[in-house]
């Protein structure tokens, strides 16, 4: 059921409805003119209502003569789906004009008062003035039932645009820290590294014991590692440039999934590609689009148990861009996790560096693009949109925090 239908339904506004309000149409239509302009002598007593009317006079003729227009097709209807879109895109307006929605709904329960009116001195005794009230009563509450959801999804994305800049900020934050500790660590590391090595060589030339070159050696071990994790630190810390060109993200998916799906075996679970086409082309950077899904399929694999199930679904967007799908049926993220999914050095992995998910955050801002995310009991879904429009090639998408040449 449409979201339209569901409301008909809830507010009982059917047939019958529609028939009374059509026979009204032909007595009120003449006063239309008159509830307009008292429609908008109500919002222009209000400052902050007002604020949203920048043109002037010639702007509030035209607004009346629009909403004379609203009257007339609200009472003639049809009360279909189509006219559920026209009454969307009037919603959209008052939010993108910025009119607080405090006062369209008291300016609208003004409007809904001088219908009660008209309808009170009617002498037509065709229907009785309650009917006809009980009507116009529930084309009103479907009117401003369309007109709450898009202020909701407004106030949804404001919040949401919001919280992505908090974590914006935060992030930049971490990366001119790792970009600084980077810097500081590499040289010293660099240079044991080499004084080690050739504390190695001298020793396999001057001693037989084994036993005497076997704390060299696993001191070997513990700066590759360190120089493995400085390596991430410094990814996260400068995804400073994005060079993109049209590329088959169905393509770039199959290899990474060839190159996980060992893993994946090993842990006993499976991981499937599904596509939307053969071919979703997209302007990306290949090799940070590549990081991004290996490193979610990386985190989707280690979720799940034994017969579980990783898939990475590839389809072209509603709005001409793309998206990419990493979800697994593992047991889910808990809340106290998932607040903190972002934040660079968490982890809950024993040997986790906490720096997979931002590394991911960021390449998908560096692409314009958003990243979300749905999980519960049974399995989580990370879902990575990219826009339609294409990034200049080799354009710098973010000054770098990490431009020291040493870094």
């Amino acid at each position: 059921m449409t979201f339209f239908n569901e409301i008909k339904t809830y507010i009982g506004f059917g047939p019958h409805e529609a028939e009374v309000l059509a026979e009204l149409r032909a007595h009120l239509a003449p006063r239309f003119p008159e509830f307009a302009e008292h429609f908008y002598q109500v919002i222009l007593t209000h400052a902050r209502a007002a604020a949203a009317i920048t043109g002037g006079p010639a702007q509030v003729a035209r607004l009346e003569a629009s909403l004379e227009s609203w009257m007339e097709s609200g009472l003639a209807g049809p009360h279909d789906e189509v006219f559920y879109e026209r009454r969307a895109r009037i919603g959209r307006i008052h939010v993108v004009i910025g009119l607080p929605q405090e006062f369209m709904f008291t300016a609208m329960n003004v409007m809904r008062m001088d219908f009660h009116g008209a309808i009170d001195r009617l002498t037509d005794a065709t229907h009785s003035a309650i009917v006809r009230r009980d009507a116009i009563d529930k084309l009103f509450d479907l009117e401003l039932a369309i007109m709450l959801r898009y202020y909701q999804r407004d106030s949804e994305a404001v919040v949401a645009q919001r919280e992505r800049r908090v974590l914006s900020d935060r992030l930049a934050a971490m990366q001119a820290l790792a970009a600084g500790l980077a810097h500081e660590v590499r040289n010293p590391l660099n240079a044991a590294k080499l004084q080690l090595e050739l504390l190695e060589r001298r020793l396999r030339r001057t001693v037989t014991d084994e036993r005497l070159i076997e704390p060299a050696t696993l001191v070997q071990h513990e700066i590759a590692r360190l120089t493995e994790l400085l390596n991430e630190l410094l990814d996260f810390a400068r995804p400073a440039r994005l060079t993109a060109v049209e590329h088959d993200l169905v393509s770039i998916a199959r290899h990474v999934i060839e190159l996980e799906r060992p893993s994946a075996v090993n842990r006993g679970a499976s991981l499937e590609l599904e596509a939307s086409t053969d071919r979703v082309l997209a302007w990306v950077d290949a090799g940070r689009i590549h990081q991004i899904i290996l490193n979610l399929v990386k985190n989707a694999v280690e979720a799940v148990r034994h017969d579980g199930h990783v898939v990475v679904r590839v389809a072209t967007a509603i709005d001409g861009g793309a998206a990419i799908t990493v979800s697994d049926d593992g047991g889910g993220i808990p809340p106290e996790v998932l607040a903190r999914i972002y934040e660079p050095f968490f982890s809950t992995k024993e040997a986790g560096t906490g720096l997979g998910m931002p590394i991911v955050h960021s390449l998908v801002e560096l692409h314009n693009g958003q990243i979300t995310v749905a999980t519960g009991e049974h399995g989580t879904e990370f879902t990575v949109t990219l826009p339609p429009r294409a990034p200049e090639p080799d354009v710098v998408m973010r000054e770098s925090v990490a431009r020291d040449a040493d870094v």
